[in-house]
Parts: structure tokens; sequence; C-alpha cells
């Protein structure tokens, strides 16, 4: 991994004017460029809707875009006007009709589009069984982008340490998890720093503001976490960007402002012969 300059841009989503979001996701990839020299931005969690569209499965469908979209092509243009990786999460429509994905698209800072991951575990209230809109996706990939190597969970899925691990195994150096965070600022602070501390990697967190079409409202708040638990840039509930430098070597010391060597390794340091129960497909529902 070389060192570099990440960013995270909160701002308000205008409830499913995709038009006029793609405009301003354009405005803050401009300005992560441009103000803060960072080389990706990570944009919040379907950033040309807001989350919750309040509106039937059909109707959704009808409104939203493909991969080949309009919002993409400008997005990936605007990328490489500015010259950054992009992170633009949005729906995404399927050919298949009512098949609806919660995608991150990653995109270069030559605009093109590298690849994308979609949601693998939903949100109950996103779920078409619980009266949601959205398939999961079934594959989690690690996407190159020449300075390091991105893993991408979103909003939810930061609660599930077995993805972050997973992605790490794979060969992650930073996860990005894009959100519109519905549970308390304990929660979010938390599971961001659990998944970095877990793990040793970076944890770029992107929070949405603002309400949706459901009402809900995000508290912003994005951060960075490094791979010791710190956080080393925290937004305020307002729109704005933060960001800070990735190192290179982020994992030599046991602790941050301390010079004894972190001697224990978390990946390294697992007894597998005893992980054979994680696989279990059904697991006892709590009440």
């Amino acid at each position: 991994m070389e060192r570099f300059k990440i960013a995270c841009a909160q701002f308000p989503i205008i409830p499913n004017s995709i038009d006029a979001n793609t405009e301003m996701c354009i405005k803050w990839i401009g300005r992560a460029s441009k103000d803060h020299k960072a080389n990706l931005v990570v944009l919040p969690e379907s950033a040309t809707t807001g989350f919750t569209p309040n509106m039937p499965l059909e109707a959704f469908y009808n409104i939203i875009e493909p991969l080949d979209g309009s919002s993409v092509e400008k997005v990936c243009k605007a990328a490489k006007d500015f010259g950054i990786y992009v992170i633009f999460p949005m729906y995404e429509k399927a050919k298949k009709k009512n098949i609806i994905f919660n995608s991150a698209i990653v995109i270069s800072d030559k605009g093109e589009v590298k690849g994308v991951y979609r949601k693998t575990h939903l949100f109950p209230t996103e779920r078409i069984n619980c009266g949601g809109w959205s398939t999961p996706g079934k594959e989690l990939p690690v996407f190159d982008c020449g300075f390091a190597k991105i893993g991408i969970t979103i909003c939810y899925e930061g609660d599930f340490p077995e993805l972050s691990r997973i992605l790490v195994l794979k060969g992650a150096e930073v996860i990005a998890r894009p959100a519109a965070f519905l549970r308390s600022f304990e929660i979010w602070e938390l599971t961001n720093k659990a998944r970095a501390y877990d793990n040793h990697v970076y944890v770029v967190a992107t929070n949405s503001i603002g309400p949706d079409a459901g009402d809900n409202y995000y508290f912003g708040h994005s951060m960075i976490v490094n791979p010791l638990g710190q956080k080393i840039a925290q937004a305020r509930g307002t729109k704005e960007i933060v960001s800070a430098w990735i190192e290179s070597n982020p994992h030599k010391y046991v602790t941050y402002g301390s010079k004894m060597e972190r001697k224990f390794d978390h990946i390294e340091d697992r007894n597998v012969s005893i992980y054979d129960i994680l696989l279990l497909k059904e697991a006892k529902k709590r009440k």
C-alpha cells in the first residue's frame, strides 16, 4: 500500500431526485479533489435517491438507473476531470424486472468503472420479504486501485465482523463503508472502530445527513479510523468533507504514540480449527 489521502463527503440527498443528486455528487467530488487533494472520495449510501424510497418496488424500479445509465456516466466524467477515485453508491436497476441492488461502484481517476459491490447483508426494512425493495448481492470483491486494495461494506454490513474479516483475508487494506445509518452514534463509532482494530485495517465510513423519503433522518459524523482503532478524522452533523492520510505501514507499533512494536496479529493468530460453527446456516433466533 502506498501513502495516499482519502476523503468522506457527506451531504443531504434530495429524496428520489436522481439528476439533482448526481449533480450534487459531482460538486462534492470536485471539492474533495480541489480542497483536500484526495486520491479517493467515498460518497454516502444510495447517493442518487436516499435510502428509503417510500414507494412500491415496481415504481422505484422504474425510476432508478442501471450501471450504464447517465448518473454513472456523469460521475465517471467527473472522476476523470478531477483526477480522483470515487466510490459511488446508488440503487442499481438490474436487467431482470424489479431486481434492485444496493450497490457501490468503484470509479478510477481515469473515469473507468473498476467494478461494483452489491450489498450482501440487507437492512431489514429494505428486504423484499419484509416489504422492502432490495435484492442481496452474492460476492465480496476487493478492488485494486493501485495505491491500495479496497474492500466495501455498506452501512448495516459493518455490524458483521465476518464480512470485514473476509475482505481482509482477500487482501483489503482499506474498508470503505458508505452508509445511511439509522441507529445511534455510539453504535456507528463502535462498529467502525471495532472492524478497524479487529482486522488491522483502515475503515473509511461516510454517513448521510438529512431526511429521506421515509422521514428517516441521518446524523452524519463520517469518520476515518486507523488500524489501531483511533479516529483520525471526524465529521460533524452538517454537510462537509473530512480527509486523512492513509499510511503505507500503519501496523508497526502496538498503539499510537508508542515505539513498542506490535507482536500480535489478529489475522495470523487465528486458531481456525475451532471456526467450523461459523458456517452453520441456521442459528437460534434470540428474542
